[in-house]
Order: C-alpha cells, then structure tokens, then sequence
C-alpha cells in the first residue's frame, strides 16, 4: 500500500512549485505555488478511478518568494528562541535533582532523538514574536489577506515540534506532512 494512497489521521500535505517560466500575471515580484492538500477524516484509496470523498480537500496559492524566504527565517529564529527556553527551564528543573539521585542516575542514549511535543512556557519576548511569525502565515495562507488582522494570541499550543513543522511548511525546496491537530486545525481554517 501507498502513504500517498492512506492517511490514517488529518492530515495536512504541503508542495511548492516554483515555475521557472510561467508567472501567474504581469507582476514584478516573483511568485512561487503553495499547493495543499488534507483530509478531516482517514481516507483510505483503493482505486483512483472511482474515488470520491467529502473529507479531501485541496487548492493552490500563489505566495510572494521573498515572504517566504522573510517568514522562513524568522520561523528558524523562533525554533532557535524556544530550544534555548526548554534548554533553560531543563537545567532549572534538572538543578532539584539532589547529588545522591544524580548518582543512581544511569544515562541511555537513545536511537533518535524524538522531537519535542511538550508545550513551552514562552517569556513575552519569544510569544511577542511567535505572534509576528503566526500573523505573517495568516496573512500568506488567507484568501482574504487584506482582511487579515494581526494575531493577539497564539492559536495553538507552542511546541518544539509545532514550529519546526511551521519552518518546514514554508521551505520550498521542500514540502511536508502536517499531523498536530491543532496546528491542522489553525492552518485549515485559513484555506476557507
């Protein structure tokens, strides 16, 4: 069986397409595909031919190059700004381990290093510019970016892995698989 014919849960799956002579209209700027597309419910596709679903979705838009390459390298800073508040509130809650505990402390190295899903408690700096990168993806991802006003609070719990997705969604070079239902939540509800 395919991945690209089962999604056991929502999913979101991103691609760029970046034309090399097609431009969308007689704009200057240059201008790359997002393409989208997600399920709200698990969709499992047998036979092409005769596939039909309520819960697939899909659609396209048209995204400034240069924004892209702007919010990609305020997501890297971002990611950057809450591995260094969970290194710090690490060592904070590591200094409470007594020397005794630390002694019987046996340490295993793991196969891979799994992503962090734990929410980070944000200073006002870190949320103050998680906002900006956040309001920045709404602006880009609304059908109305004209009627899209900044962001007063973070729509979905900050995690290691909700930014590190972020940052992946808006690399185009690359495309991605968004899981986290929230962030799916969030992300879908701009498409409409």
């Amino acid at each position: 069986e395919s991945r690209a014919a089962n999604a056991s849960n929502k999913e979101i799956n991103i691609q760029w397409y970046i034309p090399s002579l097609a431009k969308p209209s007689n704009d200057t700027e240059i201008k790359v595909l997002l393409l989208y597309a997600y399920n709200t419910k698990p969709v499992k596709i047998s036979n092409i031919k005769v596939f039909s679903s309520m819960s697939m979705f899909s659609g396209h838009l048209w995204i400034p190059l240069a924004r892209i390459i702007s919010l990609r390298k305020e997501l890297s800073n971002l990611k950057q700004q809450v591995e260094m508040l969970m290194q710090s509130s690490k060592c904070l809650s590591s200094e409470h381990i007594s020397l005794e505990q630390s002694e019987t402390l046996k340490i295993i190295p793991s196969k891979k290093p799994e992503m962090n899903v734990a929410k980070v408690h944000l200073d006002e700096k870190t949320e103050e510019m998680a906002k900006r990168c956040l309001s920045e993806v709404k602006a880009l991802l609304s059908v109305v970016p004209a009627l899209s006003l900044p962001l007063t609070e973070i729509p979905f719990d900050v995690t290691l892995q909700s930014i590190a997705s972020l940052e992946d969604m808006f690399d185009p070079a690359n495309g991605c698989v968004i899981t986290e239902e929230k962030l799916f939540n969030w992300i879908t509800s701009l498409f409409h």
